[in-house]
């Protein structure tokens, strides 16, 4: 499976109800599932999501053989 990958970075003065909420909308809205999530020292986050890429509607792949 091939998937596109996104960062987001979610600033230190966030709570973590917040990142939890703003993340909960991308997964609900975008399709996008947690694929890596950073702690710095300073306490901001880095939190990379990922998805399915989707396949192009101008250029269908054939239906797979049964």
């Amino acid at each position: 499976m091939e998937y596109e990958y996104r960062a987001v970075t979610i600033p230190a003065h966030a709570t973590r109800e917040a990142a939890r909420d703003m993340l909960a909308i991308h997964a609900e809205y975008g399709g996008w599932e947690l694929a890596r999530h950073t702690i710095w020292a300073d306490g901001r986050r880095r939190v990379t999501v990922r998805r399915r890429l989707r396949p192009d509607p101008q250029h269908p792949q054939p239906p797979l053989a049964t």
